[in-house]
């Protein structure tokens, strides 16, 4: 496995990513007492900021280790887009796909936290599937790209922009040019996927998708099973939080990748992570199981970081085991 020389590459690589994005809130503060109102904490709001999330935060995790996004998706005509658009262009992605819809708003999830700890999170959004008109100017916006970029990702949190027909068709559009296709998933019908090059559920999307429920290495085995037979071409790597990540290639033995985690802070964000490490490393030609290792070492950095939080190619080369 060539850590080093792939990690060399990502910087000459670009990765298109559409699916549903998202503004995150954060509000800062501290707790001295308790409502009389109700027996709830009060937060005396500090500050203040925001961060992409969803599909957006894939984006921003490519160009943090070095490669070039380009990000498409459905936006509200409101100030949480135009919140989204300006932090995307700071952070160097280039956000030319966002498509206005004017029937939802912007998706925003707003999380108060006090002394480091999560109060509550509130969620403004809506899951309506995109309307026709919206697909196809999304699909005519990546299928310029694909010739520009080495892979392209499909990010899902729900919200309707990855419907089963738009799915299908980014799919297909990747494989007509010979682009690897990293599906971040969720929901239960994973034949939506069918054609993927990789997909990356975790333990608990896993039991969604399968109805099997993993407890032990012997169920991960079924569910697993369940799964490859549903997507048999499709390279599956499970992430199993503490446990690590399991890889399964089609016609191989699976790899168990122990986690590389020290301290665990939140977890907010490690799926984006994982999927942008894995968008790159693909790229570049590495082998799945090259890019496993990276994306597992990039996901230990990551939960050591408070907030939705991103990995640089630095701190990936220096978690290197030869480092």
């Amino acid at each position: 496995m060539r850590f080093e020389e792939t990690l060399s590459e990502f910087g000459r690589k670009a990765v298109v990513i559409v699916g549903d994005l998202m503004l995150d809130e954060f509000i800062w503060g501290d707790v001295r007492r308790i409502s009389p109102e109700a027996p709830v904490p009060i937060v005396e709001a500090k500050r203040q900021t925001f961060a992409p999330g969803g599909a957006a935060n894939v984006a921003t995790n490519v160009v943090s280790l070095g490669g070039e996004a380009y990000l498409g998706g459905l936006v509200g005509v409101d100030e949480g887009a135009t919140q989204l658009i300006r932090i995307l262009e700071e952070s160097g992605v280039h956000p030319t796909g966002l498509t206005p819809d004017n029937q939802r708003p912007t998706t925003r999830k707003t999380r108060i936290i006090a002394h480091s700890q999560q109060i509550v999170r509130v969620d403004s959004e809506t899951r309506t599937p995109l309307q026709r008109h919206h697909q196809t100017a999304l699909r005519e916006w990546l299928e310029a790209l694909l010739h520009h970029a080495g892979a392209c990702v499909l990010s899902d949190y729900g919200k309707g922009v990855i419907t089963r027909s738009f799915a299908q068709e980014i799919i297909g559009l990747a494989k007509q040019h010979g682009k690897p296709i990293i599906i971040d998933p969720k929901g239960t019908d994973y034949s939506k996927y069918q054609g993927a090059s990789l997909i990356t559920p975790n333990v608990h999307e896993l039991e969604l998708a399968t109805r099997v429920e993993v407890t032990n290495e012997a169920s991960l085995t079924k569910a697993t099973r369940k799964l490859i037979e549903l997507l048999p071409e499709t390279i599956l790597l499970i992430t199993r939080g503490a446990q690590g990540m399991s890889l399964y290639v089609p016609s191989q033995e699976p790899v168990h990748i122990p986690t590389v985690a020290r301290n665990v802070y939140d977890v907010t964000g490690a799926g984006d992570t994982v999927v942008s490490t894995l968008a790159l490393a693909l790229a570049t030609g590495a082998d799945s199981l090259t890019a496993a290792h990276l994306a597992n070492s990039a996901a230990g950095i990551v939960v050591g970081k408070l907030g939705t939080a991103r990995v640089t190619r630095e701190e990936l080369q220096e978690s290197l085991p030869d480092n």
